[in-house]
């Protein structure tokens, strides 16, 4: 008779992999110092979001983890929740920065590079990182970030692919979904919790790995939906999402001018 799958604590979960996610965050941000503004805007308990933009892959998780006190529960996308496709998302990456010399580095490194895969595909879900169709609907990670936040969790969404795109009007950042500002209104109107998101900005994450600089990070004062509410929900959502998307924009032209 098979034995039941136990049901993971995932604050317990995610205190287990710290060490490893520490570790791995030392050689992913090597050659990297970090300036923090707006530490003090951080909310330390209870329900929290936490928003703004992803332009350096996976240096912004790391960031993330060695600035903020408390744990946190990443929107992800689902591909890295597989190895076959997490696997062809790390070749399309190589070869977007490296050109045709990414192929090469793919498989030079591919024995190690499956050890990693496996590794992070195998365990992303296990310390409850949220898994997001970037291309298909958003309703299951809405429910799930809901969920989370009626717990007391601070979960987090940063908006893009990871990269700067020289296309936007912004090259760091991408422009918001609706999603995030849909969960804050969601938990003000059937819950009757206001929750705090707060708004965050980075820079310097752009920087290639082993390259020397400096990464800024920027915490802004929590913003609130109820500050936003209008007639519809519609047009409170896209009222709160617009006004968090320019905030962050604010917070990234700044980091970028600050030396």
């Amino acid at each position: 008779m098979r034995k039941p799958r136990p049901v993971y604590d995932y604050e317990t979960e995610l205190r287990r992999f710290l060490p490893m996610i520490n570790r791995l965050g030392k050689i992913f941000l090597a050659g990297k110092t970090i300036d923090v503004l707006g530490a003090e805007n951080l909310v330390r308990q209870g329900p929290s979001i936490l928003i703004g933009n992803h332009c350096g892959a996976y240096k912004d998780v790391c960031v993330l983890f060695r600035t903020v006190p408390r744990p946190m529960f990443f929107n992800a996308n689902k591909e890295l929740f597989t190895r076959p496709e997490f696997n062809f998302l790390v070749k399309k990456h190589l070869r977007r920065h490296m050109g045709r010399m990414g192929d090469f580095v793919n498989f030079i490194l591919n024995p190690y590079k499956w050890v990693f895969v496996d590794y992070i595909s195998s365990n992303i879900a296990r310390v409850g990182a949220i898994p997001v169709d970037l291309l298909g609907s958003k309703k299951g990670a809405i429910a799930i970030g809901e969920e989370y936040l009626r717990r007391g969790r601070a979960i987090v969404s940063l908006y893009g692919r990871g990269r700067v795109d020289p296309t936007e009007k912004n090259p760091y950042m991408k422009p918001f979904g609706r999603g995030m500002a849909l969960v804050a209104y969601d938990m003000h109107a059937q819950d009757g919790i206001d929750v705090p998101v707060t708004p965050l900005a980075l820079f310097g994450t752009q920087l290639p790995w082993m390259i020397p600089g400096t990464i800024r990070v920027h915490f802004g004062e929590p913003m609130f939906v109820r500050d936003y509410l209008r007639d519809t929900l519609e047009a409170s959502v896209e009222a709160f999402k617009d006004a968090l998307e320019r905030r962050v924009d604010a917070m990234i032209r700044a980091l970028a001018m600050r030396r």
